[in-house]
């Protein structure tokens, strides 16, 4: 009888457990695409008011009749690139008008037809990979050359798409010069992510001591070696957001900030790199049994601590509030102080020789991590015991 009634609810469970799963991953994918619409908002705000504008002036002003082109242009320049600068919108609004002006040609020179689309899309297609390594870039920058060859001539002759095509490129310059996004919002994002990343690893870390799991460890290990890539993202954006607060009159306040963005990323770099050598000894440290219980649970808690001052880390680089960045960066200075006053090996009650090698990987990466919230690099190798 129980079997039979086992056998009745365990398909119902299993319905259950899937719908719920169900439930839950349409939730997630739900509040990723509002994170997404909300981020979008405003570049989605100016590529339709640069499309339209491009339209309108190339209508009215030259009097071209169904200038699509000059919206198209606009469009693809502005784009939702995170490394929206002047430079960029010219490289591309440049390249899309090429695009343009060699199916003009084909089709000024050679007529239209179907050996010259295929000509002109070789051509405009290559030509756009010299000019930028997106892929949707140059597919678009294709689809501009081949329409012109394949739809019909305009009223104003063949160059007058060219023509749009330089107003659509004028219009976005124009409105990256005089709106440009906030080069603030990618770098708190990054760095956001970033400090995530390196604090999941650290706690990984301290819970593969704690359970004596050197899988674990090295599972932690293979997550910090995957953050690097994050550094050099952030290292491109700070460079692109540097060109937007020198440039743009209305973010040239906020140097500084990025400035010090920069910053900290270069000290987070080390001490992240200095992290996977932890990560990698604490493998071998954890297969040779080389920590008592004691010393093991005191490193653990150690680097617990560590993964929780870098939260602390995080919202000072991700806040807007000046004084709240401050203060949050000036309690994570605190945390690690009293960190670096516990990084030695006798007040972490190590014996062994392979334990004391792990406790001075750690040390370096304290200091880094000190430096990152501020602190001259004297000042925070002065606060770890002498060894």
């Amino acid at each position: 009888m129980d079997t039979s009634q086992a056998d009745v609810t365990t398909p119902g469970a299993a319905a259950r457990a899937r719908v719920a799963g169900i439930s839950k991953l349409a939730r997630e994918r739900a509040r990723a695409g509002w994170s997404r619409t909300r981020a979008s908002a405003l570049p989605a705000l100016l590529m339709t008011v640069g499309a339209v504008l491009a339209y309108l002036i190339a209508y009215y002003a030259l009097g071209h009749v169904g200038p699509i082109f000059a919206a198209t242009s606009a469009l693809i320049a502005l784009g939702f690139g995170r490394d929206l600068t002047i430079r960029k919108v010219l490289e591309v609004s440049v390249g899309c008008t090429l695009g343009i002006v060699l199916g003009d040609l084909m089709v000024t020179y050679f007529g239209a037809g179907i050996w010259q689309a295929g000509v002109v899309l070789m051509a405009s297609l290559l030509f756009a990979r010299f000019l930028d390594r997106g892929v949707i870039f140059a597919t678009q920058l294709g689809i501009q050359a081949l329409f012109v060859v394949l739809l019909p001539a305009p009223v104003g002759g063949p160059f007058t798409r060219s023509l749009d095509a330089v107003v659509g490129g004028l219009v976005s310059l124009l409105i990256t010069a005089l709106l440009p996004r906030d080069p603030r919002v990618q770098p708190r994002q990054d760095l956001q992510e970033l400090v995530a990343a390196f604090s999941a690893m650290l706690q990984e870390c301290a819970d593969a001591l704690t359970e004596s799991d050197s899988t674990r460890a090295w599972h932690a290990l293979v997550r910090g070696r995957g953050s690097q890539g994050l550094v050099d993202t952030i290292r491109a954006t700070l460079k692109t957001s540097g060109e937007v607060a020198t440039i743009a009159p209305a973010y040239r306040r906020f140097r500084g900030e990025i400035e010090d963005f920069a910053r900290a990323v270069e000290y987070l770099d080390l001490a992240l790199r200095n992290g996977r050598v932890v990560a990698r000894r604490l493998t071998s440290t954890i297969n040779n049994a080389a920590l008592s219980e004691l010393a093991a649970e005191s490193i653990a808690d150690l680097l617990s601590d560590t993964a929780e001052s870098l939260d602390l880390v995080a919202a000072g680089l991700s806040t807007w509030d000046r004084e709240e960045r401050r203060v949050n960066l000036r309690s994570a200075g605190l945390m690690l102080e009293d960190i670096a006053s516990r990084a030695h090996p006798k007040k972490l009650h190590v014996e062994r020789l392979e334990g004391e090698a792990l406790v001075i990987l750690v040390r370096p990466m304290i200091v880094d991590l000190l430096e990152a919230t501020g602190y001259e690099h004297d000042d925070a190798v002065a606060l770890l015991p002498d060894l």
